[in-house]
């Protein structure tokens, strides 16, 4: 996908979402007409990544389908922050599924819809990571091998952050959870474990497949809006970090995310039919422990004593994701 970058030159400014660009430039935050799919009154914890992601994702969403679009949500912290009975955050269609079952949800709502000759109404599933890579695994892959007219959304925290941060499959190796404490030779989430959704759906060969992360507003408003260009099975996985359950500050979501890109342990890329098309090029490479040191979850391989060996380990990860990715290339 080609999008043009924009420079932004000037840093601790008032100005907001770049409305001073031409109008086909701006972000759909920078639009008061914007739908706000989740308004203000949740109950997520401050600086929360999640927030962020399904609002960018589900207004650009709403925008690219001219807002007939109609979302289904796993269980999990967003479900759980925006509708506390009786209220409610949501501002869009939107069910409330089981934990495991959002994307079978989601298919049978584009069924119901393509049955009534509504192909103009489009469906959006989504989930945090343990509803899509553990419990909701199977339903997604059925979803991928049918080909079904969902684009399904993985807001990824990397835990069960809603019942205690316990690990989950997307939980990264040497993190500390509730059910992965930091004791023992090789303290935390253990390496070799663990699944790789967005190359598993890569691997099926769905028309398309991207990863984001909210650190950059207009590369993921820009993936939902082309993934809403397609017909069939769609999968974006988006990082969002937890303040709560990667001991970060509030204030440091958006700084760690944009650090997981530019170390490359989080890769970013789009592709479209089993093939990648695009990747996000990093910018200024950092050492993964930039990324490391702000999250009380990697505490334990840094101190008196520092885990050097796990690091490296992690280094190494991220360098293979460079290779492979080839994020130093060209931007």
């Amino acid at each position: 996908m080609a999008v043009t970058p924009i420079k932004f030159y000037q840093t601790g400014s008032f100005a907001v979402g770049g409305r001073l660009l031409g109008e086909d430039q701006r972000s759909v935050q920078s639009d008061r007409q914007r739908i706000n799919s989740i308004d203000c009154g949740h109950r997520a914890c401050q600086g929360c990544g999640e927030a962020l992601g399904a609002r960018y994702a589900l207004d650009a969403a709403m925008r690219a389908t001219g807002n007939r679009m109609v979302a289904v949500n796993a269980t999990g912290c967003l479900e759980v922050f925006s509708t506390p009975y009786p209220e409610t955050s949501w501002r869009i269609p939107w069910l409330h599924s089981l934990f495991g079952n959002a994307p079978a949800v989601a298919t049978g709502v584009a069924a119901a819809m393509k049955a009534k000759g509504r192909t103009d109404i489009r469906v959006v599933g989504q989930g945090g990571d343990g509803g899509t890579v553990d419990i909701g695994f199977a339903c997604l892959s059925g979803m991928f091998e049918r080909d079904d007219d969902v684009l399904y959304i993985c807001y990824d925290n990397e835990a069960y952050m809603n019942t205690g941060v316990q690990r989950s499959g997307a939980t990264p190796p040497a993190a500390r959870t509730a059910t992965t404490p930091a004791v023992g030779a090789e303290p935390g989430a253990v390496f070799g474990q663990g699944k790789n959704v967005p190359m598993i759906a890569l691997a099926h060969e769905i028309p398309y497949v991207g990863t984001a992360t909210v650190a950059d507003l207009r590369d993921l408003e820009a993936k939902v809006t082309r993934a809403m260009e397609f017909r069939g099975a769609r999968y974006l996985h988006v990082l969002v970090p937890c303040p709560l359950g990667w001991g970060s500050a509030s204030h440091d979501t958006i700084r760690i995310a944009r650090l997981a890109k530019e170390s490359g342990i989080f890769p970013v890329f789009e592709a479209e039919a089993g093939e990648i098309v695009a990747t996000s090029k990093i910018r200024r490479r950092v050492p993964v422990e930039d990324y490391l040191r702000l999250q009380t979850r990697y505490a334990h391989l840094f101190g008196d004593s520092p885990h050097t060996e796990v690091i490296e380990k992690i280094q190494a990860l991220a360098d293979r994701n460079i290779r492979r990715f080839d994020l130093l290339g060209e931007a």
